[in-house]
């Protein structure tokens, strides 16, 4: 389906979530003026019952008709968008994009976020994904500081900080690692294909992770976060993890707990917090915290 095909249907979805309930004609009137979509062209109705399909299919969403009066339209069942799902994921994404496509005449006051060049290679993944195929890429290792050919399985995709990961298990190894897609410097698509593992699970793969990194030395574990009052309305609107729940809460402090592999990125977003948080439990992660700051203590003693 083209892109300009799914921004329209995301305009239906935002349209009809915005009204509650609407007829129509309504949603036809509204269609009209929004001119950045329709081109001031009328949506007809074979059109529109087309695009409930396409809704469905594209987003899980249902546009039901009421069996009566106005007989207008509403979606029941949003409430099955689950977050971190790639329906809701296009459906905000593509929230965004008809927001800026309608805002063309302010686009010197709206500032965005560069994203790594790694995109291209998102789609000849995701194809490979689809047909089963391996892969060949040449990826660059900042540790290492080389370059080197892997011929990878790719079993699944994760986005994180606007960056694309890959996670491919190496053939002649069996070893399953994270790639990051900026880092990759050539790509192939092999003749080859594979059988899909049943004991892999994207979701599973990653439970715990606060982000990318994997240690299976890191167990899942409790971490019990003391925040100030004023960072804690941050933490509210946009959770660490996604297991984040909040046990105390005063006009001073609040504690949450999350259940995480305490690994060296979600380390790192606990000092992004500066003395607006701390650890409070394991004891082991709160020494390995304030050995960092003492670290970074002493670096700015000198």
């Amino acid at each position: 389906m083209a892109l300009n095909q799914i921004n329209k249907l995301t305009w239906v979805v935002e349209t009809i979530l915005n009204a509650g309930k609407i007829s129509f004609e309504e949603l036809n009137q509204k269609w009209m003026e929004a001119i950045d979509f329709s081109g001031g062209e009328e949506l007809l109705k074979r059109t529109f019952h087309k695009w409930r399909y396409n809704i469905l299919d594209t987003f899980g969403l249902e546009i039901e008709c009421e069996k009566g009066g106005e007989y207008r339209y509403s979606i029941n069942n949003i409430e099955d968008l689950k977050d971190g799902g790639i329906e809701m994921w296009l459906l905000e994404t593509f929230s965004v994009s008809n927001a800026l496509i309608g805002s063309k005449a302010i686009k010197n006051r709206i500032i965005l976020e560069s994203v790594p060049s790694g995109l291209k290679y998102l789609e000849p993944i995701l194809q490979a994904m689809k047909e089963n195929r391996m892969i060949h890429i040449t990826y660059y290792n900042y540790w290492r500081e080389d370059s080197r050919e892997h011929y990878l399985i790719p079993l699944c995709v994760k986005l994180f900080r606007q960056r694309w990961y890959l996670v491919g298990r190496v053939w002649t190894t069996g070893f399953t690692a994270v790639f990051s897609l900026d880092r990759i410097h050539d790509f192939r698509k092999s003749s080859h294909t594979f059988e899909y593992p049943k004991n892999f699970d994207a979701q599973s793969f990653f439970n715990g992770c606060y982000g990318v990194i994997l240690d299976n030395q890191q167990k899942v574990t409790k971490v019990e976060l003391k925040v100030s009052a004023s960072q804690a309305n941050y933490l509210r609107d946009l959770p660490i993890h996604s297991s984040q729940i909040e046990q105390e809460r005063n006009d001073e402090f609040s504690i949450f707990m999350l259940e995480v592999r305490p690994t060296y990125d979600f380390q790192q977003e606990i000092l992004r917090y500066g003395d607006q948080a701390e650890v409070l439990q394991p004891l082991w992660l709160r020494q390995q915290i304030a050995e960092q700051v003492q670290r970074m203590y002493k670096k700015y003693m000198k």
